[in-house]
């Protein structure tokens, strides 16, 4: 059945997501700044927030006179609001009470979903139900769409995956090699899984498509902006400069320092992050961060940080 669907903007992914609503046969209104008229929006059945992360509360701000109440607003945008610490979902309940919030997350890039090369990602709602709608209602054959009911699990993944990759890439940068890349992953997936069970999401969660899968593709691509950052700052450019190189916005860098800091709220024993934010925030050495890190004590492995 044909549905009216709004995208909240048009860059790479905006562009992506309204493409692959297109072709699974649905009405597809587009807001950005080049064309921010709202009243073709004003019918949506859904609207994609398809934004920096950074950006997403004054996008929504913007687009509140046509949220109706009970307004379905899938999140695609992946990250903790800066200044207070919010996830997505929050902000969106935040600024619309009345807003009923999903999360769309996964191992996907702009570049290969517009292309139709398999992709698979996750749809998550506080009802597993509307979930699984939705998931149906947007899936094409190269673009499979999951259900979940765990949307803080589903955000913690999609937000944090980008510090990791972070790591990863500065790693890479400095020729670190390929084991050290999959100790950082692996290690760092130990982070993210004690930090989303301390926040209440569950750890079958973070094994899935929006964890462990978006870690992964992040983790080992340039062409991930937040790997590519990195990779960067591994080569010896300055913060300042690596972000100035990025092709967009490099998410990553906005969320270290929150995560950091609720790390830190929590009591969560985030080594990784902490080094992330030393280096992007503290600009510390990423050699004297590495140092730290190889100097930690040894432990057993699955009952310790």
């Amino acid at each position: 059945m044909t549905k009216v669907i709004g995208v909240l903007g048009a860059g790479a992914w905006g562009t992506a997501l309204a493409e692959v609503a297109r072709q699974a046969g649905h009405d597809v209104r587009i807001w950005s700044r080049a064309s921010p008229d709202l009243v073709p929006l004003a019918a949506a059945e859904a609207l994609i927030l398809a934004v920096p992360a950074q950006a997403a509360r004054a996008v929504l701000e913007t687009a509140k006179p046509i949220l109706a109440k009970g307004q379905r607003i899938i999140i695609a945008a992946k990250g903790i609001e800066q200044g207070t610490g919010l996830f997505m979902n929050e902000v969106v309940q935040d600024v619309a009470a009345e807003a009923d919030a999903m999360v769309l997350s996964g191992p996907s890039f702009a570049a290969d979903v517009l292309k139709g090369l398999p992709t698979a990602v996750v749809m998550a709602a506080n009802r597993i139900e509307d979930a699984r709608h939705w998931a149906g209602t947007l899936s094409r054959p190269f673009f499979r769409i999951y259900a979940s009911d765990d949307v803080k699990g589903v955000e913690i993944g999609g937000a944090l995956k980008n510090v990791l990759a972070i790591a990863c890439g500065i790693s890479d940068g400095r020729g670190l090699g390929d084991s050290a890349r999959a100790a950082l992953t692996t290690r760092g997936f130990a982070e993210l899984t004690r930090f989303a069970g301390k926040l209440g999401a569950r750890p079958e969660t973070l094994m899935g498509l929006s964890g462990l899968g978006d870690l992964l593709l992040t983790c080992s691509s340039r062409q991930s902006r937040n790997y590519s950052f990195g990779h960067a700052i591994g080569e010896g450019f300055p913060v300042s400069e690596a972000l100035a190189r990025a092709t967009g916005v490099v998410e990553g860098a906005a969320t270290v320092r929150i995560a950091h800091a609720l790390a830190r709220k929590h009591h969560i024993d985030m080594p990784i992050v902490d080094a992330v934010h030393a280096i992007v925030d503290g600009h510390a050495a990423p050699e004297e961060e590495i140092a730290r890190l190889l100097a930690r004590p040894l432990r057993i492995e699955f009952t310790e940080g």
